[in-house]
């Protein structure tokens, strides 16, 4: 019996190879493209902070204890926060709040507030930093009190808290205006100041969001 001959393989051709080259071209760019927003969406972390390091993470928006510190109550510090209305400036203080600052420092440093909702916007202030998204949310830990004397007004940002509970350690605000009736009652540690972009504070909304926070040091 004459065993079955199977037909060989026709050999690649030209066409074949052009085809193969041009699939493996645009792979290559996708996996490119793909690193170049990666890269434009991370963070950009100034030289004299490359060391801020985060406490131990167990969730994605959670740690196991606070922020080591990694600034000093000397640098100028400045943060821009991008939103969906825009570019908000924010002068920190660590001459004054130097443990919040911090947090916000390398909090803000490791993308933590990318994507994260202003949940609360009211005639006179807005409210941003909650993971949840609701108000109840933050790093899994709790900020001291750092009390300072500079005014309660349009543009003053500090940390939220819940009336007789602890400083939250992500959710900030922006005075939209001055602090209704006699002012604060208890610490909200005051540890930065708008000083551009005011006009995207005011139109914040509940459906705006923080894209990301760039720090400076100078």
């Amino acid at each position: 019996m004459v065993p079955d001959e199977h037909e060989a393989p026709a050999p690649w051709g030209r066409q074949t190879w052009i085809a193969l080259l041009v699939m493996g071209v645009l792979i290559a760019a996708v996996v490119a493209s793909g690193l170049l927003i990666k890269h434009a969406i991370e963070p950009q972390v100034p030289p004299a902070l490359a060391n801020c390091a985060t406490s131990t993470q167990i969730a994605p928006h959670e740690f196991i204890g606070p922020q080591p510190m990694c600034i000093t109550a000397t640098q100028t510090l400045q943060a821009t926060i991008t939103t969906t209305q825009g570019d908000i400036v924010i002068q920190l203080h660590p001459e004054v709040a130097p443990v919040t600052v911090n947090n916000f420092v390398v909090l803000a440093t490791h993308g933590y507030y990318t994507g994260l909702v202003f949940w609360k916007a009211e005639d006179w202030v807005v409210q941003g930093g909650d993971p949840r998204g609701d108000g109840r949310g933050g790093p899994g830990y709790t900020l001291p009190e750092e009390p300072t004397v500079t005014p309660w007004d349009a543009g003053a940002v500090g940390m939220a808290r819940v009336p007789g509970g602890p400083v939250n350690g992500s959710q900030f605000f922006i005075e939209k205006a001055a602090w209704p009736g006699a002012g604060p009652s208890s610490v909200y540690n005051r540890f930065g100041t708008v000083t551009s972009g005011m006009d995207k504070v005011q139109a914040l909304s509940v459906s705006d969001a923080i894209t990301s926070i760039t720090i400076k040091v100078s």
